[in-house]
């Protein structure tokens, strides 16, 4: 046979229908040995593999699960994206990809589009949608799911990733151990998590220390790099500037570099949350509190596959470790005090007779 065999070249060689083949490829019970053995047989001599892709959209009895990230352009999304794939492979599964979009309208279509799918369960890192409020099939009662990086339904599903308070807080306390007092914080949507509890841990860090948080610092950009110069620029040119900076995720690093190498500021110590391209290469290199996406990605898989195999607990809360790296720009220690001097009075000349 020239052209790829089709199931329907199965059955016919197996004198069965499709239907039954489709049960026998999807391992379902019913199926008598003897016929098993038959549609085994002519999957065999045939050369038949099974398109899992195809098959989940066409009638959604499928070997497919869903992946709803926030941006595929975040380094950290795609090293999770990778991670899943790689696993769904060794599972002989495939993976529906989407972007949750800027708004709640936008994530909750995308949802309900890979839903419709029929997947057999779905990865989702929650961005804009409070999913407790929302009537997804999702969970215990309809698509297995794992949440990843932030929690979804906590009570009652899985969820995969960092303590992000105790690490903002770590690299926080790095920054004051090298002697520094003026520390911004910056990064995207910071009422949003995990932002907000990254923004926690650095408030606890300082209030540790005594230091006097300064609402001034904490900075939140927008998703401009020109218009995240001129905030960057802003916090190391006040009267008393920041000589360190928090940035709270690989979007903010990106745009804290820029922007201070625009200012010709490398002075300002800078810790990255999260890892990204180049960041070892610079001069000096970035230090950062890095997550491990590949194990983030694999570890919610695993959970994942164990709920499309039954697994009914209660849910799972995994956090993971994150692995401080330095590389030099996080030990940049604040520059030494400014001395005033003070001006000494003019010397008079005395009255005229005395010397």
């Amino acid at each position: 046979m020239t052209r790829k065999p089709t199931i329907r070249d199965v059955a016919r060689a197996a004198g069965v229908s499709i239907k039954t083949v489709s049960r026998v490829t999807n391992r379902d019970d019913g199926v008598a040995v003897s016929t098993a053995a038959r549609v085994q047989a002519a999957i065999t001599e045939l050369g038949y593999r099974v398109n899992p892709l195809a098959r989940s959209l066409r009638t959604g009895s499928d070997n497919a699960v869903g992946l709803i990230l926030e941006s595929l352009s975040d380094p950290f999304f795609a090293g999770v994206a990778d991670a899943v794939e790689e696993a769904a492979r060794e599972a002989g599964m495939v993976v529906v990809i989407a972007s949750a979009g800027e708004t709640v309208e936008q994530e909750r279509a995308v949802v309900n589009a890979v839903l419709e799918r029929s997947p057999r369960g779905m990865l989702i890192v929650p961005c804009h949608l409070d999913y407790e409020r929302e009537h997804f099939q999702l969970g215990p009662h309809g698509v297995p799911v794992v949440f990843v990086d932030r929690p979804g339904i906590v009570a009652t599903t899985d969820t995969v990733g960092i303590d992000n308070i105790a690490a903002a807080r770590f690299a926080t306390e790095q920054l004051i151990a090298h002697g520094h007092r003026r520390i911004a914080f910056i990064g995207t949507q910071l009422a949003h998590y995990p932002l907000s509890a990254r923004v926690t841990g650095y408030r606890l860090a300082l209030t540790d220390a005594s230091i006097e948080v300064d609402e001034s610092l904490i900075v939140s950009l927008p998703k401009l790099h020109a218009q995240a110069d001129s905030e960057v620029a802003t916090v190391v040119g006040q009267p008393e500037p920041a000589t360190a900076i928090l940035a709270a995720n690989a979007f903010a690093s990106l745009a804290v570099v820029k922007a201070l190498r625009a200012v010709q500021r490398l002075d300002v110590a800078l810790i990255g949350f999260d890892d990204f391209p180049m960041a070892d290469s610079l001069n000096p290199a970035i230090t950062v509190n890095r997550q491990d996406p590949e194990l983030i990605g694999s570890k919610a898989f695993a959970l994942l596959m164990e709920r499309i195999a039954g697994e009914a607990g209660p849910g799972r809360q995994v956090v993971l470790p994150t692995t401080f790296v330095k590389r030099g720009s996080g030990e940049i220690p604040p520059p030494p005090p400014r001395i005033v001097q003070a001006s000494r009075p003019a010397q008079s000349e005395p009255p005229e007779g005395e010397s």
